[in-house]
């Protein structure tokens, strides 16, 4: 019975860091993706997933686009033995079929435990990767973390205003745009007629985020500026119209407008991009495209949402 007791304690021990069978699944704030944490998990404060009360233990949550769930699966179907020590599995879970990865490696010094998983959304790939030093690999073991694959859930949409909540500033006028789509929680999100099923292309949308350092000198921010136009993703044939500072919001700006084509079918849009700069810090940039024909109604929208972009606090 001595040797009996130790074990017991053991096991029990191993079994608290189970999700719990009736808990519900929590999803991190701004994304689809959710999941019953394991015991002694909380929400992450600097990424979006879980983490330890100590943060050695990490669980990060995002989403991809929806070709990477494809991809994973040919790349499992091709090689399912897995190489160099990475383990492959699958398991059911109520969002489809997850894909996951098994491997040790190093964080530093410190001997890890890594698990990469892959489930598939409604017009995106839900992605989870999880961390677990040595240490600990007896409490959340790979069963533990098998199980809480297992409970991962999506959820079609997340309101706008939690995701509007992430951004580091206030949005105080939508300029009736109906779909709200975080791209970057807390950095960029986009405000949209189109959605990803259809695509943004084909009408007005405008996206809102924050970038590193920016230039100081007036030269070097209107180069800045028309480099960072010409190099938008998913405009092509791109040429300036129009290129100046300007203020907004009482702050050092520049304005550049760009004619292109987008999306597949060669839609002939006008853009225009906002980077209001800042002195210290991020700087706010606001990217606005619009079907040429559709350009003068939604220019006036697109003004309406960048005025009412107002500091938080």
């Amino acid at each position: 019975m001595k040797l009996i007791r130790p074990l017991a304690a053991l096991a029990l021990l191993v079994a608290s860091a189970l999700p719990a069978p009736a808990a519900d699944a929590v999803f991190p704030p701004g994304l689809r993706l959710g999941m019953v944490p394991l015991v002694g998990l909380n929400t992450a404060k600097t990424f979006p997933g879980f983490e330890s009360e100590d943060g050695s233990v990490k669980v990060l949550i995002t989403e991809l686009p929806p070709a990477a769930y494809g991809e994973v699966v040919s790349a499992f179907n091709s090689n399912p033995a897995g190489t160099n020590g990475v383990k492959q599995d699958k398991v059911e879970t109520p969002a489809g079929l997850a894909y996951f990865t098994t491997e040790s490696g190093k964080a530093g010094e410190t001997p890890v435990r890594r698990y990469s998983m892959i489930v598939p959304g409604a017009g995106f790939s839900g992605y989870v990767a999880v961390q677990i030093p040595e240490n600990a690999v007896k409490i959340y073991t790979d069963e533990a973390v098998r199980q809480m694959f297992a409970s991962v859930v999506t959820r079609k949409q997340v309101s706008a205003d939690e995701q509007i909540a992430l951004m580091p500033f206030k949005i105080t006028d939508l300029a009736d745009f109906k779909d709200v789509r975080t791209l970057a929680p807390g950095s960029s999100i986009i405000l949209a007629d189109g959605d990803e099923s259809s695509g943004y292309e084909s009408k007005p949308f405008i996206i809102l985020g924050v970038i590193g350092a920016t230039p100081q000198a007036a030269d070097d921010r209107a180069r800045f500026a028309q480099e960072a136009a010409l190099q938008i993703p998913g405009v092509r044939e791109s040429r300036v119209t129009m290129s100046e500072p300007i203020r907004i919001s009482g702050q050092q700006g520049f304005e550049t407008r760009i004619d292109g084509v987008s999306g597949k079918d060669k839609t002939p849009v006008t853009v225009v991009q906002w980077i209001r700069f800042s002195s210290g810090g991020a700087s706010l940039r606001i990217i606005a495209s619009a079907p040429r024909e559709q350009w003068p109604a939604a220019f006036t929208r697109f003004r309406a949402v960048r005025d009412g972009i107002q500091p938080k606090g």
